[in-house]
């Protein structure tokens, strides 16, 4: 049987990839729960305000917030492509 997980090191992120990751991981992770807590408040007020459709929308922002905040996490506890540089 073939395996085809990949070990570490093996691929290296380009470098759009780490240009990227080096401009957010500058980004303090509260800033990322902070975004996540605030959609879900102005989901529960256009909620009040039985505007239904919108709060929806809104509301659904906090998982993609929450996600970005533990990618940004990881960029900054592992680097871009968890290569060790040793």
């Amino acid at each position: 049987m073939t395996d085809y997980r990949v070990s570490q090191g093996d691929v290296q992120e380009d470098q759009i990839t780490a240009a990227i990751e080096k401009v957010t991981s500058q980004v303090p992770s509260t800033v990322y729960l902070a975004l996540a807590l605030g959609s879900m408040a102005i989901s529960v007020g256009l909620q009040a305000a039985k505007k239904q459709h919108e709060s929806l929308f809104v509301g659904q922002w906090a998982a993609p917030f929450l996600l970005l905040g533990i990618y940004n996490k990881l960029v900054k506890l592992h680097g871009s492509d968890g290569a060790s540089h040793a």
